[in-house]
């Protein structure tokens, strides 16, 4: 048995770095032709699509501004132009701010970080879900954090939106079922990343003790989650909240 996503296209937002990089090059090696979005760094998105071309996938980039509606709808109409409209979506992108204790954090934050994750979710499922409800077939994946269980000091703007989206996932998960289209949700840890390797290290020492399996998770660990939970291995899974953190975060039942 394997993980086959052939036949497939998928959208990943910020495709061009951190996770969404390995969530990319993993459903290219499930066999997806795969849409990369980007909001500014367009060097890597082409990068990317070199490397899914010299795979034999179909891939390119394309450009927006994931907090803006009308960004996303012409996203979406470049992709149904020049690609095709994707049977899977993957919502990865967020603005990344500083995090400071919720009296000293800038208001702007807050709305950011709303913006970027509850509202991207909500402009992707207006843009893309339509065709998806057409073809009776569709797959969301929206990434989540384990800042959301945690609610650990310093992060009330990232925690706060992430609890919105977690709303937004579970009414679509009603309204899309339906239509034979899931939606889920991937709760990363805090994962190693293209950016710290290449930095060569990093200080880990106060996070691992409070990991059952003794070691942070990587970019691998949540792509293998993110290419299972739209593949048909999974098609009667939908709703589901998956933290990937190694133990130390478990939802209640």
């Amino acid at each position: 048995m394997e993980i086959s996503l052939k036949g497939k296209t998928a959208l990943v937002t910020g495709g061009s770095g951190g996770i969404g990089r390995a969530v990319v090059r993993t459903f290219a090696q499930c066999g997806a032709d795969v849409a990369i979005h980007y909001h500014s760094d367009r060097e890597n998105a082409e990068s990317l699509v070199n490397e899914l071309h010299a795979m034999g996938r179909k891939a390119a980039a394309f450009q927006a501004d994931i907090t803006r509606e009308e960004s996303v709808n012409s996203m979406k109409e470049s992709i149904e132009r020049e690609f095709a409209l994707p049977d899977i979506v993957v919502a990865n992108a967020v603005i990344q701010y500083e995090w400071k204790p919720l009296l000293e954090q800038d208001i702007k934050d807050y709305y950011s970080q709303f913006e970027s994750c509850v509202m991207q979710t909500v402009y992707l499922a207006k843009a893309f879900a339509p065709h998806m409800r057409e073809q009776h077939y569709g797959r969301f994946a929206v990434i989540n954090t384990e800042c959301s269980i945690a609610a650990e000091p310093n992060c009330s703007a990232y925690t706060s939106a992430k609890k919105g989206l977690d709303g937004i996932v579970k009414v679509l998960v009603r309204e899309l079922g339906p239509y034979n289209i899931t939606v889920n949700q991937i709760a990363p840890g805090w994962v190693i990343t293209d950016k710290e390797r290449a930095a060569g290290g990093y200080e880990d020492s106060h996070y691992i003790p409070e990991v059952p399996l003794r070691r942070r998770g990587s970019d691998m660990d949540i792509a293998n989650m993110a290419a299972f939970l739209v593949s048909d291995l999974a098609g009667f899974v939908s709703g589901a909240f998956v933290p990937v953190t190694g133990g130390r975060m478990m939802t209640a039942i």
